[in-house]
């Protein structure tokens, strides 16, 4: 683990390098937006593929509804009945976690890479470069103890913040628009029949304000990657989704 730490810094370095004569000091920061995109880019398709499992999803909606009504005094045969027919149709109901689940280990290796003080035995020289005059080591707590809210360090934050919230509100609207489609379509009452249904349905359009959360308490560094892929991921959805109503967490969930 230590030695791939290693080249790892060594291709951010050389990425920083490239980039310093146009961005100077934030060449660095730079570098890990270029490397959240290029992430983003390898997982496309699964994206692509999750919009079209979801599709596939909301053509068996009206089948589902009615397997739910037939079966609405039998919780374990409605789920067997469900996984029967989604095993049938060949659709995986998880095919919209791949690409979260897949961008998961480039975060932990930033989350890592800007959590240690050596890499390879030697000084983690990339704790020193910075965005704007926050250290990309450095945590939000960290600016609040070096001028405040309003300081260097902490305006820097406060840019994130404004990015991450301008996001959240984008996916909160859209996220409540599809599902009062969804919930106009013929098959919706059966659907508000499942158990937790109705809460969820309250609670998954403020999933993206999450994001708040994890900019505060991550490195910097970890933190532009969540605000890159978060701001990507909005865009991406609004494209791939654009046509469907809301058919699950999917198309809410913060992504990493």
């Amino acid at each position: 683990m230590s030695s791939f730490m290693s080249v790892f810094a060594s291709l951010v370095e050389h990425l920083a390098d490239l980039l310093q004569p146009l961005l100077g000091a934030s060449a660095t920061a730079a570098a890990i937006i270029l490397f959240t995109a290029f992430v983003r880019l390898l997982v496309h398709p699964l994206s692509r593929a999750a919009a079209r499992g979801q599709r596939e999803r909301a053509k068996l909606q009206p089948r589902i509804a009615e397997l739910r009504k037939k079966h609405k005094n039998s919780p374990e045969a409605m789920q067997k009945a469900i996984m029967e027919l989604h095993r049938e149709e060949k659709v995986s109901p998880l095919t919209g976690c791949l690409p979260m689940l897949c961008q998961m280990p480039a975060f932990f290796l930033l989350y890592h890479l800007f959590s240690n003080q050596s890499i390879g035995g030697e000084p983690n020289a990339l704790l020193g470069h910075t965005l704007g005059a926050a250290p990309l080591g450095g945590r939000f707590h960290d600016a609040l103890a070096h001028g405040g809210l309003f300081g260097e360090q902490g305006l820097v934050y406060v840019a994130l913040f404004a990015l991450v919230a301008a996001v959240a509100s984008f996916n909160y609207r859209r996220t409540k628009r599809q599902m009062a489609q969804a919930a106009a379509k013929p098959g919706a009452e059966g659907q508000q029949q499942v158990p937790g249904m109705a809460a969820m349905g309250k609670f998954m359009p403020l999933m993206s304000f999450f994001t708040l959360f994890t900019v505060a308490f991550v490195p910097l560094a970890a933190a532009l990657y969540v605000v890159t892929s978060t701001t990507w991921s909005s865009i991406e959805r609004a494209v791939l989704y654009r046509d469907m109503p809301y058919a699950g967490g999917a198309a809410a969930a913060p992504a990493l």
